[in-house]
């Protein structure tokens, strides 16, 4: 028998609304706390009994976390990924995740995974794995290539058995799934090729697993609402042969077969899974808990407000996305037996209940891991260690002695023909060193700037700031914009100093100078051209998302607005700087930044440079206001968020002297004016929540509805 006990909500805060989704829950070092880590820039820790966050960090605007928080429960300190690439470590006491350990890898990072009596392992997406000492000691090693071409890891987890780690992930190509299994003690690696049998059309919608002394159960929940079940063994006959395994019917039809999203299992132990979806096509999502042992369905429970297909568990608790909301369900499964599974044992709530483990640990010791266990200062002192320079293909021993001596065009020629040669697994660090070997020639021969040379490097995708600082300053120098934006677009990294002193040239640059540069202009569309000068003699004012200025008693600012319409009307309709300007500024708009130490550079703009930045910012805001979905046209364009934060970063920095500047007059009083409508805005909304709150009271007390009745709610 099993029984699911009424939910609560974890977090007071939407959850899940990232490019992401909600990316994970993971346990801490201590038992009652959980590592919950959203899709956007946010790690929050969370204390289950308390139902409260202990602490919270995000990464820098612009960056994107993309794989769970994890702790290590070697050191207690905390670990993620964001951009794929870069890792950071930190503890309870850190605050602030720019100034926390750093390390940039080589290659993309598709899960950190951490147990009791290991150290992390991490998993890249082309398959390799290590682990995270030997990774920090030397971050920029080579990373092979396991998994074939077009193959994509689907899901993944870690168990502990006899005292040694072994990962499990599932890739897929082409409709045919594929298993591997990594042993850690043996350092073998085996790979199995999953045999779908009679179901061959049905696409593998969720997985879970788990493992004994001599196999893994794989299970795997199909898009025709069937659950199978996978044996792999863990000691394979032939690690070296790609093996094959059949998948044999567990449990039929436990969620709807036209279900597509919202669908997930889980194992709970070896005769219970947990499982989320809509068991009939036109009902609504369930949480569900199936005996597995006697094939029957032990508890249920509807979830109206719908979730995002994600499950996880730890200890007594189902962890999973109620609505936009992380809500936590306990529950409790007894000793497996047949009177048990037809709910016909007398005494519900028997000491024969057992807590469930999250995984199976056969023998787990703290004294045994991956790799040495060292102690935590040696392990911060590999963290600090230099990287030391890859010994190179004669290839780049070639190009490097060529960069030392020859001419720009014979450089690039030379360039050309070495970036054309199959790129080996160190190439990134080969690029680094090229673009050093460059930078020093530049700096020792000022009239040497190998520009095309650099442009290429960059277009590489594999450079960064922190690899290679001096090629921003060199561009800075050189005033050279196009590769400023090209930097700006493609380093995840760049200081916020550096960004500031970009701006700075962006804003200064004559508009001459600037019609001679090639510039990337997808960010820009061409809506500066588009002046719609009858529609704005009728209409001088300017709606903010539906709402009319005109209504309020703002009076001495609509005066002032009002005595010029004519001028209103060019403000709205025309861009204030030339388009190759604004695809600059958008560049700087994209970038990452940390607020606290962006503000203070900002404060050395000049105050017409700081009004025209404004300017151009209050002209993509109407331009955003023209549509329904608040977005501009164009491939790559600001966000309205983009815009609105940096407006008020300006306005924090610099007001007391913008407020003095006569030209910026009118600007403040538009931009006074918008607030204060949408302050009016916000207070009508919340009167209409509260109205909406007293109908969702009425609804929830008229349960007892007939298939037909009447209604009638009056709001008073």
């Amino acid at each position: 028998m099993a029984a699911l006990e009424e939910g609560f909500t974890l977090s007071a805060v939407p959850l899940g609304a990232g490019p992401n989704g909600l990316l994970g829950v993971e346990q801490s070092d201590k038992t009652d706390q959980f590592l919950v880590t959203d899709g956007g820039r946010t790690v929050i820790l969370y204390k289950v009994s308390d139902q409260k966050p202990l602490g919270s960090w995000s990464v820098k605007q612009g960056q994107i976390i993309t794989c769970p928080a994890v702790c290590n429960f070697q050191t207690g300190e905390y670990i993620v990924v964001h951009d794929n690439k870069v890792l950071r470590i930190w503890s309870n006491e850190d605050v602030n995740l720019d100034k926390v350990f750093k390390a940039t890898l080589p290659a993309e990072i598709y899960r950190i995974h951490s147990i009791q009596g290991t150290e992390p392992l991490v998993l890249f997406k082309e398959g390799a794995v290590r682990g995270l000492e030997a990774l920090l000691a030397e971050p920029q090693q080579k990373i092979e290539t396991v998994i074939s071409d077009e193959e994509v890891i689907k899901w993944t987890k870690i168990f502990m058995v006899f005292r040694h780690p072994v990962l499990i992930f599932i890739t897929e190509k082409h409709g045919n799934y594929f298993a591997y299994i990594q042993m850690f003690n043996s350092r073998t690696l085996s790979k199995y090729t999953l045999l779908l049998g009679q179901e061959e059309k049905s696409v593998i919608q969720s997985f879970s697993a788990s493992v004994d002394r001599k196999f893994i159960s794989l299970m795997s929940l199909s898009s025709d609402g069937c659950i199978y079940e996978t044996l792999i063994p863990i000691h394979p006959s032939d690690p070296e042969k790609n093996q094959r395994v059949v998948r044999s019917l567990l449990l039929k039809t436990v969620v709807s077969g036209n279900a597509r999203n919202g669908v997930a299992l889980t194992v709970l132990d070896q005769d219970h899974l947990a499982v989320l979806g809509p068991p009939l096509p036109a009902s609504k999502e369930c949480l569900s808990i199936w005996n597995t042992k006697f094939q029957t369905l032990q508890t249920s429970k509807e979830l109206p407000q719908g979730t995002s297909g994600q499950l996880w568990y730890y200890g007594e608790n189902l962890f999973m996305l109620h609505g936009k909301f992380l809500t936590v369900v306990p529950y409790k499964c007894e000793v497996s037996s047949l009177a048990g599974a037809l709910g016909k044992l007398k005494h519900s709530q028997d000491p024969g209940l057992q807590t469930v483990p999250h995984f199976v640990n056969w023998e787990t010791s703290q004294g045994y891991g991956l790799g040495s266990q060292n102690s935590e200062q040696s392990k911060r002192i590999l963290r600090r260690r230099k990287i030391e320079v890859s010994v190179q293909p004669p290839a780049s021993k070639q190009l490097l002695s060529t960069i030392k001596k020859d001419s720009e065009k014979h450089i690039e020629v030379e360039l050309c023909k070495f970036l054309a040669i199959k790129q080996t697994p160190d190439f990134h660090t080969v690029i680094g060193d090229i673009v050093l070997e460059l930078l020093g020639r530049h700096k020792a021969e000022p009239s040497f700037y190998p520009r095309n040379s650099l442009m290429q490097l960059i277009q590489t995708h594999v450079l960064s700031y922190s690899l290679c600082p001096g090629l921003l300053e060199a561009a800075l120098e050189k005033a050279d914009v196009q590769m400023l934006q090209l930097c700006l677009r493609q380093f995840p990294d760049v200081p916020e100093s550096v960004t500031c002193a970009c701006l700075k040239i962006f804003l200064s640059i004559s508009d001459d100078s600037l019609q001679e540069a090639e510039i990337n202009m997808d960010s820009v569309s061409d809506y500066s051209d588009s002046v719609q000068e009858e529609k704005m003699e009728e209409q001088t004012e300017i709606l903010h998302n539906g709402f009319n200025p005109e209504e309020e008693n703002c009076d001495n600012c609509d005066r002032e607005l009002n005595e010029k319409p004519r001028d209103a009307a060019e403000e709205t309709t025309s861009c204030p700087v030339i388009p190759k300007r604004a695809a600059l500024l958008n560049a700087i708009l994209h970038s990452a930044y940390s607020e606290m130490f962006l503000l203070p550079h900002l404060k050395d703009i000049p105050a017409q440079h700081v009004t025209l930045f404004l300017q151009y910012l209050y002209f993509l805001y109407l331009k955003c206001s023209e549509n329904a979905t608040m977005t501009l046209p164009g491939l790559h364009p600001p966000t309205l968020n983009q815009i609105m934060d940096w407006i008020c970063l300006l306005l924090d920095a610099n007001f007391t002297v913008v407020v003095m500047i006569p030209e910026a007059k009118r600007l403040l009083l538009s931009l006074y004016k918008f607030v204060k409508s949408q302050i009016c805005i916000c207070s009508e909304l919340n009167k209409i929540e509260v109205s909406f709150r007293e109908l969702q009271k009425l609804s929830q007390e008229k349960n007892n509805r007939e298939l037909y009745s009447i209604e009638v709610l009056e709001l008073f």
